[in-house]
């Protein structure tokens, strides 16, 4: 079972509120996770931000009109969101919740026209807790709703083991590698660092969605090819902009590439409830 409690802990001790906006890495993330949330979501309506920390994309979203519920698990994400909702005034975020994405109680059936899911997915260690926050999604969302999930690619997320054991090798041994290899969960062997994390191929993801309900729209990576070169593609931001802009079509392009989707860090799914 997932210790949600090592969950809190760690986002008490990790910068999340600014994860997004102090690098490249995070800029890059960001920018096309934007990009394709207009393109998916509805010209108008409800969202669910859950998993949405202090609100990195709920924020954005209430200012092009949407109303927007953000829910997360820590409470220290969620003040800090409060908190910048009353400075801001942002009368579109409609309420900050303290909520366990496995269960959604709080919320009516079919209430929201949109749900993202851009985190949960990947803490839950257990396929039972994966599946019941996707049926809780379900529920709440309205028919024909849109939901957009990311998760941590199996083969992406294990290799991704190897360097944690490079950066941080009292956080990794033989035990804990091999098991994320052979079982796509990784469980942090020390406090500090993502404590406990899954690793989805794209197949398991899509059938998890479609057997909680859901039809898909798209698969794709995040960050796709610009992964590991984020860096180097921003700096072509102000020396060479037509080339910037021709390396973010490019990602864009092979972003659905089956290896690139495997390989290339985060990736998202997008399904329209049934």
């Amino acid at each position: 079972m997932t210790d949600f409690d090592r969950i809190r802990n760690y986002y008490k001790n990790f910068d999340e509120k600014n994860r997004l906006t102090d690098s490249n890495s995070g800029k890059l993330e960001y920018f096309m996770t934007m990009s394709i949330l207009d393109r998916i979501l509805p010209a108008e309506g409800s969202v669910l931000d859950l998993g949405g920390g202090a609100g990195a994309y709920s924020f954005p979203l209430a200012e092009r009109g949407f109303k927007v519920t953000l829910a997360d698990l820590s409470e220290d994400l969620i003040r800090q969101a409060a908190d910048r909702k009353d400075e801001e005034s942002c009368e579109n975020l409609v309420s900050c919740d303290v909520v366990n994405a496995v269960d959604l109680g709080i919320y009516s059936d079919a209430q929201f026209d949109a749900v993202l899911l851009l985190g949960p997915l990947y803490h839950l260690t257990e396929e039972s807790e994966r599946t019941r926050c996707v049926s809780e999604v379900h529920r709440v969302l309205k028919p024909g709703g849109i939901v957009v999930a990311a998760f941590i690619p199996y083969l992406s997320g294990s290799v991704g083991v190897f360097d944690r054991y490079f950066w941080h090798p009292n956080q990794v041994d033989t035990d804990n590698l091999r098991k994320v290899f052979d079982s796509g969960k990784f469980i942090n062997l020390q406090e500090l660092g993502f404590q406990e994390g899954y690793y989805a191929t794209s197949e398991e993801i899509e059938k998890l969605f479609e057997e909680c309900g859901f039809r898909k729209e798209l698969v794709r990576s995040i960050r796709g090819i610009g992964f590991g070169r984020e860096d180097s593609i921003y700096d072509l931001a102000e020396k060479n902009p037509e080339m910037f802009d021709a390396i973010l079509s490019i990602i864009n392009e092979t972003s659905e590439n089956k290896a690139v989707v495997e390989m290339c860090s985060h990736a998202l799914y997008a399904g329209i409830r049934n």
